[in-house]
């Protein structure tokens, strides 16, 4: 899933990364304990996205924190996105994002389907051809490439299907990493 969306911030970028030490330490702390990543394999995915995006690491912002207003635990997340005048702050977990504590600051939380469909819609080409390059990379199909990221972004994934007429299989997580 973060492949998909660093893939859509390189060239032609879709959309434009901002985070922070404290938000990758959040990342790495899933990826870890959650999504039962080796440490090795997290780490590596942050050096590479820091590498390939620097221009996207927001920093000076602390001083905001104590004026937001969404779930204490992120709101050093909205801090980085005002600092970094951020649009949107894309989130699996928008209910600690409510709008009463977005809306003063211009910021809306936004799901990663949501933004995707959105994407999509802009430039359905750029999209699909990167989740080609991603499934090629992966030695995948087309259908076993979107059937991984379904689980996480599943409207987004129901719409390509539809829209390219792919049947999505049922891809268990616990066969994601299995060999090609």
């Amino acid at each position: 899933m973060s492949d998909l969306l660093l893939r859509l911030a390189d060239e032609p970028r879709l959309l434009l990364p901002r985070w922070s030490d404290s938000i990758w330490e959040e990342t790495r702390r899933t990826w870890i304990e959650r999504l039962e990543l080796p440490e090795s394999v997290a780490e590596s995915r942050i050096r590479a996205a820091q590498t390939a995006f620097p221009e996207a690491d927001v920093t000076g912002f602390e001083s905001l924190i104590d004026r937001c207003a969404n779930h204490p635990e992120d709101r050093h997340v909205l801090a980085a996105a005002i600092h970094a005048r951020a649009d949107a702050i894309v989130t699996f977990n928008v209910k600690d994002f409510p709008a009463v504590a977005l809306d003063p600051w211009g910021v809306e939380a936004v799901h990663p389907s949501a933004l995707l469909l959105l994407l999509y819609d802009l430039d359905p080409g750029v999209v699909t051809n990167v989740l080609h390059a991603m499934a090629g990379k992966a030695k995948r199909t087309m259908p076993e490439m979107l059937g991984r990221l379904a689980w996480c972004v599943e409207p987004f994934i129901k719409h390509i299907a539809a829209e390219q007429a792919i049947e999505i299989p049922d891809v268990p997580p616990r066969d994601w990493r299995r060999a090609p």
